[in-house]
């Protein structure tokens, strides 16, 4: 064969490639992908990076990053940070693998220790998120595990905790019902703890597991020492009307089979101990040192507490009333809801205090969705609740990245490279974090 006929010969075999190539091409487009497959592939090519961008976006309330955001948190799978947990490591790996801050980020805040009380029952991964969040060396953590809760998850948060000199469970659990006496008997459990610790604390917090921070370490102790000077912050007011029906009768907790709640009985309760007048308010408190010492001293305070057994939901009114003693440690007697320790969207405050919950609703108290970031940012409050990663992991993924880089930001020393979530990301630019 010439070279002629070759040149005829490959030019014929490459156009009867190109032939069967598009014949295959266009058979194949008349048989579209499943829905699903579309979606699939659609989710990934508009998440990308997820969710640094998307995160930024969603901060700023925009319709589109909505729309993404919720595409993207129902496709993308969650890496499993508990594994270092579940399975031991060593501590130090656990620490850098967790990115726990591991000294006083500054002067200030080294020399004004917080107590934190954390009370737990589920969902590991968001006690972490949490841990990690308010977690500095100065403070010092009392964890109470409700009695109720499996195994695995205690033996879990005991393994981490053991990484910790100045972390502990609580020396006494209860079994928790929710508005129970139990809830309010797991923080003076932990508050008896604390007074004993070695930690000379200045003020105690309480949180649930499903609390995150909003303000840093920094910003709570300028908020507790400019707004309050040492006193006691215990939102409430004098027991309106229709709240009198929990303490004036008698209440019962029914634990069993998995299954627990408070319920009413017909037997009337005696008045309150000492004459005392009964407030209501938050369960949330920022309490000094000396405050919880005379909580657990003074005869008012435990004959209150003896009391408040049989009522509904009394750390509702515990903590409030004895603040409103004039003789009261750091006593706050004038005071009503002033405070901002809790951002939460109640139901009957829809279209008053807030626009509306953007997740779902759980016992009237909103479970954030990605449409309330924006919201959660912008709030002056301490702390956010509720929040639940296993439903809106995207949630607590922009409010960890977006928290932890403002922490990092108002840093007064040299920062560790295990501090950061990842080297950089779009928050870098939208903070203007500088290097340190």
């Amino acid at each position: 064969m010439n070279q002629l006929d070759a040149t005829k010969s490959g030019f014929l075999a490459c156009i009867g490639i190109c032939i069967f190539i598009f014949i295959f091409i266009s058979v194949k487009n008349r048989f579209p992908r499943e829905p699903s497959e579309q979606k699939f592939f659609q989710d990934i090519a508009e998440c990308g990076f997820y969710p640094d961008e998307l995160c930024s976006a969603l901060f700023e309330g925009k319709t589109a990053a909505l729309q993404i955001g919720n595409s993207c948190q129902q496709i993308i799978n969650q890496p499993e940070m508990c594994d270092c947990i579940r399975t031991p490591c060593n501590c130090s790996t656990l620490l850098n693998s967790l990115h726990f801050i591991t000294r006083p980020l500054s002067e200030e805040e080294g020399n004004f220790s917080l107590a934190y009380i954390i009370t737990i029952h589920k969902e590991l991964e968001m006690f972490v998120k949490l841990l990690r969040a308010i977690y500095l060396p100065q403070n010092v953590y009392c964890i109470h595990i409700d009695e109720k809760s499996p195994q695995d998850y205690k033996t879990a948060v005991q393994t981490l905790v053991n990484c910790f000199e100045n972390i502990f469970i609580s020396s006494k659990r209860e079994n928790v019902v929710y508005a129970g006496f139990s809830r309010l008997q797991a923080d003076i459990n932990c508050m008896k703890d604390l007074v004993n610790a070695r930690t000379q604390w200045n003020y105690v917090i309480n949180l649930c597991g499903q609390d995150y921070p909003i303000k840093t370490n920094k910003e709570i102790i300028q908020y507790i020492k400019s707004k309050w000077n040492g006193k006691n912050i215990t939102p409430g007011v004098v027991q309106p009307p229709h709240m009198k029906h929990r303490t004036h009768f008698s209440h019962k907790e029914y634990v069993h089979s998995g299954t627990s709640y408070v319920y009413p009985t017909k037997n009337v309760k005696d008045d309150p101990p000492h004459n005392l007048t009964i407030y209501f308010g938050s369960a949330y408190y920022v309490l000094t040192r000396q405050f919880v010492e005379f909580i657990l001293t003074d005869v008012r305070a435990k004959d209150l507490l003896e009391w408040s057994k049989d009522t509904y939901s009394p750390d509702e009114h515990y903590w409030v009333t004895l603040n409103h003693l004039s003789d009261a440690p750091a006593a706050t007697p004038n005071a009503e809801w002033e405070g901002n320790i809790r951002a939460i969207k109640w139901k009957d405050q829809e279209g008053v205090v807030h626009n509306g919950c953007k997740g779902h609703y759980i016992r009237d108290i909103c479970v954030y969705g990605l449409g309330d970031l924006q919201w959660i940012i912008e709030s002056p409050n301490l702390f956010a609740n509720k929040f639940e990663p296993t439903t809106y992991p995207l949630v607590m993924d922009c409010l960890e990245r977006h928290y932890r880089l403002k922490v990092l930001q108002q840093a007064d020393v040299p920062l560790e490279a295990h501090w950061h979530f990842q080297d950089s990301n779009y928050f870098n630019m939208k903070l203007n974090v500088g290097a340190h």
